[in-house]
Protein backbone atom coordinates (compact mmCIF):
# COMPACT_ATOMS: atom_id res chain seq x y z
CA UNK A 1 0.00 0.00 0.00
CA UNK A 2 1.31 3.48 -0.93
CA UNK A 3 -0.42 5.25 1.96
CA UNK A 4 -1.85 7.83 -0.46
CA UNK A 5 -5.48 8.87 -0.31
CA UNK A 6 -7.71 10.70 -2.80
CA UNK A 7 -9.74 13.67 -1.57
CA UNK A 8 -12.33 15.36 -3.81
CA UNK A 9 -12.63 19.17 -3.63
CA UNK A 10 -14.06 22.08 -5.60
CA UNK A 11 -11.88 24.98 -6.80
CA UNK A 12 -13.11 27.88 -8.97
CA UNK A 13 -16.30 25.93 -9.66
CA UNK A 14 -14.45 22.84 -10.94
CA UNK A 15 -14.00 19.48 -9.27
CA UNK A 16 -10.47 18.33 -8.47
CA UNK A 17 -9.23 15.11 -6.93
CA UNK A 18 -6.25 15.73 -4.63
CA UNK A 19 -3.82 12.94 -3.82
CA UNK A 20 -2.54 13.37 -0.26
CA UNK A 21 0.00 11.80 2.05
CA UNK A 22 -0.99 10.46 5.46
CA UNK A 23 -0.05 13.83 7.03
CA UNK A 24 -2.37 15.72 4.65
CA UNK A 25 0.26 17.14 2.27
CA UNK A 26 -0.70 17.14 -1.41
CA UNK A 27 1.53 15.31 -3.88
CA UNK A 28 -0.71 15.61 -6.95
CA UNK A 29 -4.16 16.55 -8.18
CA UNK A 30 -6.35 15.38 -11.04
CA UNK A 31 -8.17 18.01 -13.10
CA UNK A 32 -11.08 16.19 -14.75
CA UNK A 33 -11.93 18.98 -17.19
CA UNK A 34 -8.34 19.28 -18.47
CA UNK A 35 -7.75 15.48 -18.28
CA UNK A 36 -4.47 16.20 -16.55
CA UNK A 37 -2.69 14.76 -13.51
CA UNK A 38 -0.45 17.45 -11.99
CA UNK A 39 2.46 16.01 -10.02
CA UNK A 40 4.19 17.93 -7.25
CA UNK A 41 6.52 15.00 -6.63
CA UNK A 42 7.57 13.26 -9.83
CA UNK A 43 9.17 10.31 -8.00
CA UNK A 44 5.69 9.27 -6.84
CA UNK A 45 4.15 9.10 -10.33
CA UNK A 46 3.49 5.34 -10.23
CA UNK A 47 1.92 5.53 -6.76
CA UNK A 48 -0.21 8.54 -7.70
CA UNK A 49 -1.55 6.90 -10.86
CA UNK A 50 -2.27 3.73 -8.90
CA UNK A 51 -4.28 5.70 -6.31
CA UNK A 52 -6.17 7.62 -9.00
CA UNK A 53 -6.77 4.52 -11.11
CA UNK A 54 -10.48 4.09 -10.26
CA UNK A 55 -11.15 7.78 -11.07
CA UNK A 56 -9.27 8.24 -14.35
CA UNK A 57 -11.34 8.29 -17.53
CA UNK A 58 -9.93 8.25 -21.04
CA UNK A 59 -6.45 9.46 -21.91
CA UNK A 60 -4.78 11.80 -19.42
CA UNK A 61 -1.65 13.94 -19.44
CA UNK A 62 0.78 13.45 -16.56
CA UNK A 63 3.41 15.95 -15.50
CA UNK A 64 4.26 18.92 -13.28
CA UNK A 65 1.73 21.77 -13.08
CA UNK A 66 1.91 24.15 -16.07
CA UNK A 67 3.64 27.47 -15.57
CA UNK A 68 1.03 30.13 -14.67
CA UNK A 69 0.27 32.67 -17.35
CA UNK A 70 0.70 36.40 -16.62
CA UNK A 71 -3.11 36.65 -16.21
CA UNK A 72 -3.11 33.82 -13.67
CA UNK A 73 -0.18 35.36 -11.81
CA UNK A 74 -2.03 38.68 -11.58
CA UNK A 75 -5.09 36.89 -10.22
CA UNK A 76 -3.05 35.00 -7.63
CA UNK A 77 -1.42 38.25 -6.49
CA UNK A 78 -4.77 40.01 -6.06
CA UNK A 79 -5.73 40.68 -2.45
CA UNK A 80 -9.14 39.15 -1.57
CA UNK A 81 -10.48 42.56 -0.51
CA UNK A 82 -9.74 43.93 -4.00
CA UNK A 83 -11.20 40.98 -5.90
CA UNK A 84 -14.64 41.78 -7.34
CA UNK A 85 -15.16 38.35 -8.91
CA UNK A 86 -16.95 36.88 -5.84
CA UNK A 87 -19.60 39.64 -5.97
CA UNK A 88 -23.08 38.19 -6.39
CA UNK A 89 -25.70 39.87 -8.59
CA UNK A 90 -27.06 42.81 -6.62
CA UNK A 91 -24.25 42.61 -4.05
CA UNK A 92 -24.50 46.30 -3.18
CA UNK A 93 -28.27 46.00 -2.66
CA UNK A 94 -27.83 42.93 -0.47
CA UNK A 95 -25.36 44.81 1.74
CA UNK A 96 -27.61 47.87 1.92
CA UNK A 97 -30.63 45.78 2.92
CA UNK A 98 -28.61 44.01 5.62
CA UNK A 99 -27.30 47.28 7.03
CA UNK A 100 -30.54 49.24 6.75
CA UNK A 101 -33.52 46.87 6.62
CA UNK A 102 -36.88 48.49 6.09
CA UNK A 103 -40.12 46.92 7.25
CA UNK A 104 -42.38 46.82 4.17
CA UNK A 105 -45.56 48.83 4.50
CA UNK A 106 -48.88 47.20 3.79
CA UNK A 107 -49.30 48.67 0.30
CA UNK A 108 -45.80 49.83 -0.52
CA UNK A 109 -42.82 47.48 -0.33
CA UNK A 110 -39.21 48.66 -0.32
CA UNK A 111 -38.25 49.23 -3.97
CA UNK A 112 -34.82 47.77 -3.27
CA UNK A 113 -36.30 44.29 -2.97
CA UNK A 114 -37.76 44.46 -6.47
CA UNK A 115 -34.47 45.85 -7.81
CA UNK A 116 -32.56 42.99 -6.16
CA UNK A 117 -34.87 40.38 -7.69
CA UNK A 118 -34.32 41.96 -11.11
CA UNK A 119 -30.53 42.05 -10.76
CA UNK A 120 -30.47 38.42 -9.61
CA UNK A 121 -32.53 37.33 -12.61
CA UNK A 122 -30.34 39.23 -15.09
CA UNK A 123 -27.15 38.12 -13.32
CA UNK A 124 -28.19 34.46 -13.49
CA UNK A 125 -28.93 34.80 -17.21
CA UNK A 126 -25.52 36.36 -17.85
CA UNK A 127 -23.71 33.78 -15.71
CA UNK A 128 -25.17 31.16 -18.02
CA UNK A 129 -23.01 32.55 -20.86
CA UNK A 130 -19.74 31.51 -19.21
CA UNK A 131 -19.86 28.14 -20.93
CA UNK A 132 -19.64 29.98 -24.26
CA UNK A 133 -16.40 31.77 -23.34
CA UNK A 134 -17.87 34.85 -21.64
CA UNK A 135 -16.93 36.28 -18.24
CA UNK A 136 -19.25 38.25 -15.96
CA UNK A 137 -18.68 40.58 -13.01
CA UNK A 138 -21.49 41.93 -10.86
CA UNK A 139 -22.09 45.08 -8.82
CA UNK A 140 -18.87 46.95 -9.63
CA UNK A 141 -18.55 50.07 -7.43
CA UNK A 142 -17.64 53.36 -9.08
CA UNK A 143 -16.41 56.53 -7.34
CA UNK A 144 -19.26 58.77 -6.25
CA UNK A 145 -21.63 55.99 -5.25
CA UNK A 146 -22.55 54.77 -8.73
CA UNK A 147 -22.05 51.18 -9.82
CA UNK A 148 -22.10 48.95 -12.86
CA UNK A 149 -24.83 46.36 -12.33
CA UNK A 150 -23.14 43.77 -14.56
CA UNK A 151 -20.06 43.80 -16.79
CA UNK A 152 -20.07 41.19 -19.57
CA UNK A 153 -16.80 40.35 -21.33
CA UNK A 154 -16.58 37.87 -24.16
CA UNK A 155 -15.97 37.12 -27.84
CA UNK A 156 -18.50 39.79 -28.83
CA UNK A 157 -16.82 42.56 -26.80
CA UNK A 158 -17.60 44.29 -23.52
CA UNK A 159 -21.06 45.28 -22.32
CA UNK A 160 -22.18 47.39 -19.37
CA UNK A 161 -25.55 45.87 -18.47
CA UNK A 162 -27.99 47.91 -16.40
CA UNK A 163 -31.08 46.26 -14.95
CA UNK A 164 -34.59 47.70 -14.92
CA UNK A 165 -36.95 45.69 -12.70
CA UNK A 166 -40.65 45.89 -13.53
CA UNK A 167 -43.78 43.91 -12.73
CA UNK A 168 -46.55 43.61 -15.31
CA UNK A 169 -45.98 47.22 -16.32
CA UNK A 170 -45.66 49.18 -19.51
CA UNK A 171 -42.15 50.44 -20.23
CA UNK A 172 -41.91 53.40 -22.60
CA UNK A 173 -38.50 54.44 -23.92
CA UNK A 174 -37.97 57.78 -25.63
CA UNK A 175 -34.21 58.26 -25.60
CA UNK A 176 -32.88 59.14 -23.05
CA UNK A 177 -36.06 58.92 -20.96
CA UNK A 178 -37.53 55.69 -19.60
CA UNK A 179 -41.02 55.62 -18.12
CA UNK A 180 -42.32 52.68 -16.11
CA UNK A 181 -46.06 52.44 -15.66
CA UNK A 182 -47.50 55.72 -14.43
CA UNK A 183 -44.21 56.89 -12.99
CA UNK A 184 -42.27 59.95 -14.02
CA UNK A 185 -39.81 59.73 -16.94
CA UNK A 186 -36.23 59.10 -15.81
CA UNK A 187 -33.11 59.73 -17.98
CA UNK A 188 -31.99 56.14 -17.39
CA UNK A 189 -30.20 55.74 -20.71
CA UNK A 190 -28.07 58.81 -20.02
CA UNK A 191 -26.83 57.27 -16.79
CA UNK A 192 -26.22 53.93 -18.48
CA UNK A 193 -24.14 55.58 -21.19
CA UNK A 194 -22.16 57.39 -18.51
CA UNK A 195 -21.41 54.13 -16.68
CA UNK A 196 -20.33 52.48 -19.93
CA UNK A 197 -18.09 55.46 -20.71
CA UNK A 198 -16.43 55.26 -17.30
CA UNK A 199 -15.90 51.53 -17.78
CA UNK A 200 -14.33 52.20 -21.19
CA UNK A 201 -11.94 54.67 -19.58
CA UNK A 202 -10.99 52.24 -16.80
CA UNK A 203 -10.38 49.29 -19.12
CA UNK A 204 -9.09 51.28 -22.12
CA UNK A 205 -11.49 49.33 -24.34
CA UNK A 206 -14.90 50.03 -25.86
CA UNK A 207 -17.74 49.10 -23.50
CA UNK A 208 -21.23 49.19 -24.97
CA UNK A 209 -24.34 49.86 -22.83
CA UNK A 210 -27.21 47.38 -22.55
CA UNK A 211 -30.51 47.92 -20.75
CA UNK A 212 -31.90 44.59 -19.50
CA UNK A 213 -35.58 44.62 -18.55
CA UNK A 214 -36.40 42.00 -15.92
CA UNK A 215 -39.84 41.46 -14.54
CA UNK A 216 -42.53 39.03 -13.58
CA UNK A 217 -45.49 38.66 -15.89
CA UNK A 218 -45.86 40.28 -19.28
CA UNK A 219 -43.79 43.40 -19.93
CA UNK A 220 -45.32 45.83 -22.41
CA UNK A 221 -42.31 47.48 -24.09
CA UNK A 222 -42.76 50.54 -26.31
CA UNK A 223 -39.83 52.16 -28.13
CA UNK A 224 -40.40 55.60 -29.64
CA UNK A 225 -37.32 54.85 -31.76
CA UNK A 226 -34.34 52.51 -31.36
CA UNK A 227 -32.08 54.17 -28.75
CA UNK A 228 -28.77 55.43 -30.03
CA UNK A 229 -25.94 52.97 -29.24
CA UNK A 230 -27.90 51.23 -26.42
CA UNK A 231 -29.25 47.70 -26.73
CA UNK A 232 -32.60 47.16 -25.02
CA UNK A 233 -33.22 43.48 -24.21
CA UNK A 234 -35.77 41.60 -22.18
CA UNK A 235 -34.34 39.14 -19.69
CA UNK A 236 -35.22 36.04 -21.82
CA UNK A 237 -33.32 37.57 -24.77
CA UNK A 238 -30.00 37.95 -22.92
CA UNK A 239 -28.66 34.49 -23.91
CA UNK A 240 -28.71 35.74 -27.50
CA UNK A 241 -25.60 37.80 -26.71
CA UNK A 242 -23.65 34.53 -26.77
CA UNK A 243 -23.99 34.49 -30.57
CA UNK A 244 -21.93 37.68 -30.89
CA UNK A 245 -18.27 37.22 -31.76
CA UNK A 246 -15.34 38.38 -33.80
CA UNK A 247 -14.20 41.11 -31.41
CA UNK A 248 -12.06 39.56 -28.68
CA UNK A 249 -9.83 36.50 -28.61
CA UNK A 250 -9.96 34.17 -25.57
CA UNK A 251 -6.65 35.56 -24.25
CA UNK A 252 -8.01 39.11 -24.52
CA UNK A 253 -11.17 38.10 -22.66
CA UNK A 254 -9.15 36.66 -19.79
CA UNK A 255 -6.80 39.66 -19.66
CA UNK A 256 -9.69 42.16 -19.53
CA UNK A 257 -11.49 40.06 -16.93
CA UNK A 258 -8.36 40.03 -14.76
CA UNK A 259 -8.12 43.81 -15.05
CA UNK A 260 -11.82 44.41 -14.40
CA UNK A 261 -12.04 42.20 -11.32
CA UNK A 262 -9.41 44.34 -9.54
CA UNK A 263 -11.20 46.96 -7.44
CA UNK A 264 -8.23 49.32 -7.86
CA UNK A 265 -8.91 49.54 -11.61
CA UNK A 266 -12.13 51.46 -10.93
CA UNK A 267 -10.77 53.98 -8.41
CA UNK A 268 -9.44 56.25 -11.16
CA UNK A 269 -12.73 56.79 -12.97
Amino acid sequence: MSGLRVVPAWRHGQERLYVCLADGRNVAWYDREASRVNLLSEDREVEVLDALGPFLTGQVTVGPPPVPTPVEMARLALHPDDDLAPNRPGEALRVALERDPVVPRRMRADARYRALVGEKAVGDALDGLEGAGWRVLHSIPLPGGARVHHLLIGPGGLFCVGTLAVRKQRVRIADPLVTVGRGDPVPLLRGLRSDAGRASFALTAEVRPVLAIAGTGAVDLHLAAPPRDVRVLREPDLPGLAHLGGVLKPADVEALHALARDRRTWRRV
